[in-house]
């Protein structure tokens, strides 16, 4: 492994411990020459991936370019990074799992889109809007629609308590 910072190209692993979700080993390394410590992820790739741009590219799929953009999405907003390891883990997967190498852009924007929707609306707006270009308010006001029209409750939604209270049938005490 190159070292990023001076170049050398004898680096030594230090330490190697799986990531949280046990799918990619994080590994510590230092570069000898220069003494830089720096840690890098090994994980598994079922195929070679190919991105088709809008524009006719066909590009090397980069997980960090996906991961950068949803970082982007969710930045300053309360959701756990467990969940968007978990979510682009799954993306990867179902991208590796169709049957070509090639993977029009759309798609994978799409499956970005369904997942933030079901982490974080603000997300899934802020994602939205950049993807799919909008160029006036009611671009917003039409994302804000297709959300509030699918009204699934989350499994992360929780009951206020106050209609949990309403709900529970009460009993009278004893001396009431």
């Amino acid at each position: 492994m190159r070292c990023p910072y001076c170049g050398g190209l004898e680096t030594q692993v230090r330490d190697s411990r799986p990531t949280e979700d046990n799918t990619a080993i994080r590994r510590r390394r230092i570069c000898p020459d220069c003494g830089g410590r720096f840690t890098t992820f090994e994980r598994v790739q079922l195929r070679e991936l190919m991105v088709l741009k809008r524009s006719g590219r066909r590009v090397p799929f980069e997980r960090e370019k996906l991961e950068k953009s949803v970082s982007v999405a969710l930045r300053k907003r309360p959701v756990d990074n467990e969940r968007v390891e978990r979510m682009l883990n799954g993306i990867v997967r179902q991208l590796e799992s169709v049957g070509e190498g090639d993977i029009t852009s759309e798609t994978i924007g799409e499956m970005v889109m369904e997942g933030l929707k079901q982490i974080d609306d603000v997300a899934y707006v802020r994602f939205a809007s950049v993807y799919r270009n909008f160029r006036e308010a009611k671009d917003f006001e039409n994302a804000l629609a297709e959300l509030s029209q699918e009204g699934e409750p989350r499994a992360d939604d929780a009951e206020p308590a106050v209609e949990k209270a309403r709900a529970r049938p009460t009993t009278p005490r004893s001396g009431e």
